[in-house]
């Protein structure tokens, strides 16, 4: 079993930042992709962002990519993700799941955090 939270998230204005922390507890954290979630009021869940085990691969989806950064500190068994150039778009609960292998491109995420909701006023 592997346990999530998210923290970090709140109202920020139209072009500002914040930074999400997701921080897990469990088994062996670098044996986990980690990937970054969102969902908006009438929308269906989008996965973001993701990190490979090592933090040596990542993915964006194209609408976050260039303003948002997924890291990972294996030591803190931690994943964050910085969104800058935050958009009235942006607005959702992000979520951050985990999935038990390594690749970045994996799309079998089974653990997952409460979210945290991100809204931005324009």
């Amino acid at each position: 079993q592997v346990q999530l939270i998210e923290s970090g998230g709140g109202l920020v204005q139209a072009g500002g930042s914040l930074r999400l922390s997701c921080a897990a507890s469990g088994r062996t954290f670098s044996n986990y992709a980690m990937g970054w979630f969102r969902q908006a009021p009438g929308k269906d869940r989008e996965l973001i962002a993701a990190v490979s085990g090592s933090g040596g691969s990542t993915y964006y989806t194209p609408s976050v990519k260039g303003r948002f950064t997924v890291s990972r500190d294996n030591a803190k068994n931690t994943v964050y993700l910085e969104m800058n150039s935050l958009k009235p778009e942006d607005t959702a609960v992000y979520i951050c799941a985990a999935a038990p292998v390594r690749v970045v491109t994996t799309t079998n995420y089974n653990y997952w955090g409460p979210g945290t909701q991100v809204t931005v006023s324009s």
